[in-house]
Formats: C-alpha cells, sequence, structure tokens
C-alpha cells in the first residue's frame, strides 16, 4: 500500500497492527545514451511498490534525487549534498516516527548513496540514544539495494554475463522498460570503457566515461527482462523484509 494513495485513518489503522514502512531511495542521474535519467528512482519505486504488496507493507514517496555530483558532467543530472540527504532521511524518518512507525527499511537503487545513507543512519541513532534510557523501545533502519539479492545477481548473470557493467546496467535499463514501456529508447552504440579506476570529480568521470556506461551493454535491455527482474527481487526482497520488521 502506497501512503501517499491513504487517507490518515487509513494510516492508523495500518499502525494499529504494524509499524514498518518501506522507504524508496533512488537518484536524477545520466544512465547512458539509453538509460532515462530517472533509472534509480523508478526501480526502487517499483520493487518497493512490488515488496509492499507481496508483504502487506506500507510504501513510504520515493526520495528520488540523490547523491549524484559525479554525473553533473552530463545534462539532467541532479545531485543533493551528502549533507542535504542526510537532513531528508532525518526529516523523513523523524516524521514518521512520531506517527508511530519503528522500522524503516530503506530499498535502494543507487549506488552512490550507500554511504550517505549509512551516515544519516548513525545520526539517528546517535540522536535517539543520546535523549533515550537505554531499554527504552528505539528505530531501526536498514538499507537493501535492490540489484544485490540471489535472484536478482543469479538472473543478471544468465542473462548478460560481464555485460551487465555497473552503471547503466541492462538490468536496470531492462527494469525501466517495463515500468515505462512508452520511453524505451534504441540507440546503438559502441563496448562501453570498463577500466577499472576511481574518480573524483564530474568532469573526472566524463573523461573516463564518455558516454555514461561502466563497462554495461544496455542494449540487452528488454521489458521482458525487466519484469524477470521485478519478480526475482519482489520475492527476495519481501521475505527479507518480513524478517527485518519481525526480528526481536
Amino acid at each position: 500500500m502506497l501512503l501517499h494513495l491513504q487517507t490518515w485513518p487509513e494510516v492508523e489503522t495500518y499502525l494499529n497492527a504494524a509499524k514498518g514502512v518501506i522507504v524508496p531511495i533512488g537518484s536524477t542521474e545520466q544512465h547512458g545514451p539509453n538509460g532515462l535519467i530517472g533509472t534509480d528512482a523508478i526501480c526502487a519505486e517499483a520493487i518497493a511498490k512490488g515488496v509492499g504488496e507481496a508483504a502487506g507493507a506500507m510504501v513510504g514517496p520515493t526520495i528520488n534525487v540523490g547523491n549524484a555530483q559525479h554525473h553533473l558532467a552530463f545534462a539532467g543530472s541532479i545531485t543533493l549534498r551528502p549533507s542535504t540527504l542526510m537532513a531528508v532521511i532525518g526529516d523523513y524518518v523523524a516524521s514518521l516516527a512520531h506517527h508511530g512507525f519503528e522500522r524503516f527499511f530503506f530499498l535502494n537503487g543507487h549506488g552512490g548513496n550507500i554511504s550517505t545513507v549509512g551516515a544519516a543512519f548513525q545520526e539517528i541513532y546517535a540522536a535517539q540514544s543520546l535523549k533515550s534510557a537505554a531499554n527504552a523501545p528505539g528505530l531501526r533502519l536498514k538499507l537493501k539495494n535492490w540489484w544485490e539479492t540471489p535472484g536478482v545477481l543469479k538472473l543478471s548473470r544468465e542473462l548478460f554475463g560481464k555485460a551487465e557493467g555497473s552503471h547503466a546496467t541492462p538490468s536496470e535499463v531492462s527494469v525501466t522498460q517495463w515500468v515505462h514501456p512508452e520511453a524505451v529508447k534504441r540507440v546503438a552504440m559502441e563496448a562501453a570503457n570498463s577500466r577499472a579506476r576511481d574518480f573524483c570529480d564530474a568532469e573526472d568521470y566524463r573523461r573516463l566515461f564518455p558516454d555514461g556506461r561502466i563497462g554495461s551493454d544496455p542494449t540487452l535491455a528488454s521489458p521482458e527482462h525487466g519484469a524477470k527482474f521485478v519478480e526475482a527481487a519482489v520475492r527476495d526482497i519481501a521475505e527479507e523484509y518480513r524478517k527485518f520488521v519481525t526480528a526481536a
């Protein structure tokens, strides 16, 4: 169930029986010549909705802009500073905690968010520890990257092998094509640069990866593959969510 499609009495009723919420979080950034700029948020939102339906969980509004400064050399990319994203996460959690939510399952679509989300969790835990008695019930937060489930990894290996790469991947592009078949882009492209090298700022990234991809071949993407990835991710993550919200 999507929070933004509920009424406040419906949310109160939900909280009488459950304390968990799924928070989709992604990014708004370039994804190569045929990948949608909203890919990371689209994937997180679609899979979170499926997990919510499978697990009977509330799904909060998507945080669709994340840490993407290294993509700013490509038109359309938007970033938040790490400190800004941490503040957004802190206020989001505090608002829902105020109403009685206690378990926050962040379903992530963007690797660049991982360290900042972790730091935001630590800020929330620190504030909780500093103001609460040691034995008081507290909040629990978890971050799950949708592309790291056993089912998704197995499917990616079977369908794409090394062509999966690590950015603008055929798996994530496939998911967006399944969600938005009206926005599928067909673009011919040469082999992507897959050199393993760290990058710093946006200009450095574009020098290394001129069309935005890192070792991927998203021309292999299809809506049919996307449906399989969503099914695999929902199956694995729904089970993980259930364990998270019922753990002592």
